[in-house]
C-alpha cells in the first residue's frame, strides 16, 4: 500500500470567523479560541471540533457568536491575539498555548478583565486559568514501555519530538527519557523534530537514516507524524523492506491502515496511543458551562485513544487522513469534567 501523506499545512495567520457585536452579555456570550499552531492534521481537527460545538450553541441561541484565531506557533503572535480578544470583551477564551509560561502574563490580564480562560492540550500555567489537559507523561511512558517490551529490552531507537516549545512536547519527551533510563540496552541513535506533522517527520527521518545503524524502533509524538515516519522507512528500503521497525502510532488513520496491511502480510505489530483533537469541542462546552455558573476543578484530564492488536481491524476501517477521536458533547462535559 502506498501511504497517503498529509501535505504540509501552511501556517495560518489571524483568522476571524465572525464579526463580533459591540458588546456581549452573559445571556448571549461570545466565546473565542486562540490556537497557537495550525500546521498539522491534529490542530485542524481540534479547530473543527471547537467550531462544530460553537455552531451548535449559536444555532440553539446559547451564544451570540464565536471567534477563532490561528497562529504561526510564536508566543508574540498569540500574545497579540489575546490582547485583541481582551479589547473585544469576549466572555470566554479557550487557549491552545504557544508556551506553558510565556503567555501567562496576558492570560492574567484576561482573567482580571473578567474573562473565563480555559487552556487545553498545550496548557498555560497561569494560576487563574482552568487547564484541560491530557496525561502526556503517563500515556507516553506506557507506550514506550510497550514498544521496548516488543524489542525484548534491547535495540536502537529514534526519538521524533513534536511541536517545538510546546508543553506537550516537553512532557512526552521527558516521559520517554524516564522509561529509557530503565533500559540500558536501548540506545537512542538520533533525535529529530517532526512538528507532529507527516511531511516534516518524513523529511527528518529521511535525512538521518543514511548515517544511522539499523533502527529497531521509533518513538513519536502523534499529530500524524506516524505515517510520515513509516513512509520514510518504506522509501529507504534496504533491510527494512518487509521488516519495518516498531513505529509508535500516534492515532493517524493512514498509519493504522498501513499497519493493518503490514500485519496481514507479515504479522507486524505496534501500539498506537493518541490525544484526541475532539478536545476542542470539550473546551468550548466547558468554557460555556463555567460562564453559566458551573463549577469545575482547575485541572482536568482527558482520555486518550488506544489501538492495539485487539481493535486494529476495527480502526483500520476509518477514513484516511484523520486523527482518531470521539466528539465531546455538552452532556459528556457535564458528566466527566464538571464538579458534582
Amino acid at each position: 500500500m502506498k501511504l497517503s501523506i498529509v501535505a504540509a499545512l501552511a501556517s495560518a495567520a489571524l483568522a476571524s470567523v465572525c464579526v463580533l457585536p459591540a458588546m456581549a452579555s452573559s445571556d448571549k456570550p461570545v466565546i473565542a479560541l486562540t490556537n497557537a499552531y495550525y500546521g498539522n492534521t491534529w490542530r485542524h481537527q481540534m479547530v473543527e471540533a471547537f467550531e462544530a460545538s460553537a455552531k451548535e450553541a449559536k444555532a440553539a441561541g446559547q451564544i451570540a457568536d464565536y471567534i477563532v484565531m490561528n497562529g504561526d506557533g510564536s508566543v508574540a503572535q498569540q500574545n497579540s491575539q489575546i490582547a485583541e480578544l481582551i479589547l473585544k470583551k469576549v466572555d470566554v477564551l479557550a487557549v491552545d498555548a504557544a508556551s506553558e509560561t510565556a503567555v501567562n502574563g496576558i492570560i492574567e490580564k484576561a482573567c482580571k478583565a473578567g474573562i473565563i480562560v480555559v487552556s487545553f492540550d498545550s496548557v498555560a500555567s497561569a494560576p487563574c486559568n482552568y487547564q484541560l489537559n491530557f496525561d502526556f507523561k503517563g500515556y507516553k511512558a506506557t507506550q514506550a514501555e510497550a514498544v521496548f517490551k516488543m524489542l525484548g529490552g534491547k535495540g536502537n531507537v529514534i526519538q521524533v519530538r513534536g511541536v517545538k516549545g510546546s508543553a506537550p512536547d516537553n512532557d512526552m519527551f521527558n516521559a520517554q527519557q524516564s522509561v529509557l533510563a530503565k533500559y540500558p540496552d536501548i540506545k537512542v541513535v538520533a533525535t529529530v523534530y517532526g512538528q507532529a506533522t507527516a511531511s516534516v517527520a518524513q523529511a527528518a527521518i529521511a535525512n538521518v537514516l543514511p548515517s544511522l545503524p539499523h533502527v529497531d524502533a521509533v518513538l513519536g509524538q502523534g499529530g500524524s507524524d506516524d505515517v510520515g515516519i513509516a513512509q520514510a522507512f518504506v522509501q529507504y528500503g534496504g533491510d527494512y523492506a518487509g521488516k519495518m521497525p516498531v513505529i509508535e502510532g500516534g492515532g493517524g488513520t493512514d498509519f493504522v491502515k498501513w499497519w493493518a496491511e503490514e500485519n496481514a502480510k507479515n504479522g507486524y505489530q505496534t501500539v498506537s496511543m493518541n490525544t484526541t483533537p475532539g478536545i476542542g469541542g470539550a473546551a468550548f462546552w466547558l468554557g460555556l458551562s463555567l460562564l453559566k455558573g458551573a463549577k469545575a476543578p482547575k485541572l482536568m484530564i482527558m482520555p486518550v485513544a488506544t489501538v492495539d492488536a485487539s481493535n486494529l481491524k476495527e480502526y483500520a476501517k476509518l477514513p484516511g487522513g484523520q486523527i482518531i477521536s470521539p466528539s465531546y458533547s455538552l452532556d459528556w462535559v457535564k458528566q466527566n469534567l464538571l464538579s458534582k
